[in-house]
């Protein structure tokens, strides 16, 4: 199932928590090779994690961490205009209606369908909080993964060659998208639904508009 968590409710959750950071640290460390800061306990964080963001993370029977991703509002710190900005020309995306997302991980362990309902999640994410798009940077790799699971991004700009090719883009919210992404999951947009509705009641739907 999937849980939608603020960095400061993950002490609830202390396996799922822990694991998420651990595979990190594994993918995007080890298996990628990226320029990341491990911890001594061998987490992989960052300083966007101490932003109290909101992470949709993919909780496996026995309580570990499947796959996650990481959501901030553009409209405060993000790794798009902070690190990325000159791939969209200087001009940084800054607006209530997008967020950021990052930090898309996966478990060595999880099924195919787990990466479906992480994006899936994100359709539930921009509809829930009102969005007209999310952001992200992503590397070469991650464009066959977003056609399989059915929803791909506008690209606003890249660098590199080949695997080493980065790109910044925008996920619009689409109905369509969201109903090919659930039947690629063999999830239901019903399920999907229920999964964020016990996360968010009106008042924790407005924590981003009223701090960001």
């Amino acid at each position: 199932m999937l849980r939608y968590l603020y960095a400061d409710e993950l002490h609830q959750y202390p396996k799922l928590a822990r694991s998420m950071f651990l595979d990190r640290a594994d993918q995007f460390k080890t298996r990628l090779g990226w320029d990341v800061h491990v911890n001594e306990d061998g987490e992989e964080r960052d300083q966007y994690d101490a932003l109290n963001p909101l992470y949709v993370i993919w909780e496996e029977p026995d309580g570990s961490h499947g796959g996650s991703m990481r959501f901030l509002p553009t409209t405060g710190p993000v790794m798009i205009n902070d690190v990325f900005g000159h791939l969209t020309g200087g001009s940084p995306i800054c607006s209530p209606l997008i967020w950021e997302v990052t930090r898309f991980c996966m478990s060595r362990r999880a099924s195919s369908r787990v990466a479906g309902a992480i994006m899936l999640s994100g359709g539930e994410v921009m509809e829930g909080f009102g969005l007209t798009h999310i952001a992200g940077v992503f590397d070469e790799r991650m464009i066959r993964i977003y056609r399989l699971i059915g929803s791909s991004p506008e690209v606003l700009g890249s660098e590199g060659e080949g695997r080493d090719r980065i790109s910044v883009g925008l996920w619009p919210f689409s109905p369509a998208d969201c109903a090919r992404v659930s039947e690629r999951a063999g999830i239901s947009r019903e399920l999907s639904r229920l999964w964020f509705n016990r996360a968010f009641g009106k008042v924790n739907r407005r924590r981003f508009a009223q701090t960001g």
